[in-house]
């Protein structure tokens, strides 16, 4: 039973990542796939889905609120047996991969810069429909 629960744990840890990636590559492939004329990156429903999530993120870090599939994940490993996050997701990730160590206003103040990149992506590349 530990072993499908670690399971189901890494699966809301590679849907964590999914969502990042989604996030911080979308904007990518947004500025680029506008500079190279790209007419999918402005779909409606991939931009809204976009700033849908940005917001959400930006929203919960200034409410001091930690994301659900943070809980849920550390909910699930210490079902497992294991120790959970002491920290938010990125927050945990960045320090065990960069050895550092700030306080939450950093990460709140990072999202913050980001989503407020999203929205300028969104106003200088507004979404079209076809």
């Amino acid at each position: 039973m530990t072993e499908i629960i670690t399971l189901l744990a890494d699966m809301v840890l590679l849907a964590h990542f999914g969502l990042v990636v989604f996030v911080v590559g979308g904007l990518a492939v947004i500025l680029v796939g506008n500079l190279l004329a790209w007419q999918w990156v402005n779909n409606p429903w991939f931009r809204l889905a976009h700033i849908a999530t940005i917001a959400v993120v930006v929203t919960a870090s200034w409410l001091g609120i930690t994301c659900p599939l943070t809980t849920l994940e550390s909910w699930l490993r210490a079902q497992a047996g294991a120790s959970g996050y002491d920290a938010s997701f990125i927050e945990h990730w960045v320090q065990r991969i960069l050895f550092h160590e700030a306080p939450p206003w950093v990460f709140a103040s990072a999202y913050t810069a980001f989503g407020l990149l999203v929205a300028a992506a969104w106003w200088y590349f507004p979404p079209r429909h076809r």
